[in-house]
């Protein structure tokens, strides 16, 4: 899909508005956080069957956004990623120019330097016409009143200030199309962490053809947009995700998924044709917020990336493995095939449990 640009009208008076009517949910303030210092957190969200459900779990507007000592590594490797594939990792379309500039405001001008005043700041000009952001770790500066003309530059500059990737979701109004009234569409996104689809290409898709490769989505399709319909502002949920993945790649848009019509073709490693030292455990923590002036809905997410060398010296290998057997055990066991387990699955599970 190509990089769509965003139309830029009424662009001043949507990013005041913004600033405006944005979250006064209290923030908890971490006055001595030390980023150098605070280890990842370890997520181990595995379990012997795989069913595929929601598993929502509640979440306040002050965990938005959680930064440890890889901050200045992932940052540094975002650059790197948009330089290379901004066209894949970047993208809004004209529907979703509001939600983009409510969360810059946001998260610029109030939710990042209240959560960590160690590491981010305001300066507004002597004139007191103009407000800057500072990233105290990387020396950026960025202009916060006024904010960019442009979305794709409001996009760019979240995705080098925080390691979380998002997508914005709009719902569609009644009376568009009856077929799509009342559904969310994906209209704007920075996603630097793919694991296994083109962001690009659910641009301007509604939730369900968003979801459409997922085996078994249909269990719980109804239910998300009905939970996605009356989600509120200032009362977040979380979830999260897991995956195994044979290389160490944050961004890798293609290579971790085996599609249904794609797996006839597919040959089962031997134990020795995967490299089990590079393979890893794939967890995102999954964000849900609604925005107050456009309703637009904030979906983020942080990648985690575990060796299965860490996962054995836990003690949890063999609870990993049958995690990984479990994949076609559950409500949806086409995840087995869809999630890879079909190609790498037993050299995984032989490695995991020696």
């Amino acid at each position: 899909m190509a990089w769509k640009h965003v139309v830029s009208e009424k662009k001043s008076n949507d990013a005041s508005a913004a600033s405006q009517s944005a979250p006064k949910d209290a923030i908890e303030p971490l006055a001595d956080f030390d980023w150098t210092q605070t280890e990842p957190r370890r997520f181990r969200p595995f379990k012997p069957a795989y069913n595929i459900t929601m598993a929502l779990q509640s979440s306040t507007p002050s965990d938005l956004i959680v930064i440890d000592r890889t901050y200045l590594e992932g940052i540094t490797e975002r650059r790197r990623i948009i330089a290379e594939n901004a066209a894949t990792v970047l993208g809004a379309i004209p529907q979703g120019h509001g939600a983009v500039m409510e969360t810059y405001t946001y998260l610029l001008g109030e939710y990042l330097p209240a959560r960590y005043p160690t590491m981010f700041e305001l300066r507004t000009s002597t004139d007191g016409s103009s407000t800057t952001f500072i990233n105290k770790v990387t020396s950026a500066e960025f202009p916060l009143s006024p904010p960019p003309d442009d979305a794709l530059a409001a996009l760019r500059i979240l995705a080098e200030t925080v390691e979380d990737d998002m997508f914005l979701l709009v719902q569609q109004p009644d009376g568009t199309d009856s077929a799509s009234a009342g559904e969310h569409m994906a209209v704007a996104f920075v996603c630097c962490h793919a694991g296994g689809f083109d962001p690009a290409e659910k641009l301007g898709k509604l939730l369900a053809a968003v979801h459409a490769p997922v085996p078994a989505y249909d269990k719980i399709g109804p239910s998300m947009e009905r939970f996605f319909a009356r989600a509120d502002v200032g009362k977040s949920v979380k979830r999260i995700n897991w995956a195994i993945q044979t290389h160490a790649n944050m961004f890798a848009p293609t290579g971790n998924h085996v599609h249904a019509g794609d797996a006839a073709a597919v040959r089962e490693a031997e134990p020795g044709d995967v490299d089990v030292a590079a393979a890893r455990l794939r967890v995102e923590l999954q964000t849900l917020s609604r925005l107050p002036r456009t309703r637009a809905l904030l979906f983020s997410f942080k990648t985690y990336l575990y060796s299965l060398a860490d996962v054995k010296a836990e003690g949890l290998g063999p609870q990993l493995a049958e995690a990984v057997d479990g994949l076609r055990k559950g409500n949806a066991p086409a995840m087995w095939v869809y999630k890879g387990g079909v190609r790498w699955g037993r050299a995984v599970c032989e490695h995991l449990r020696s």
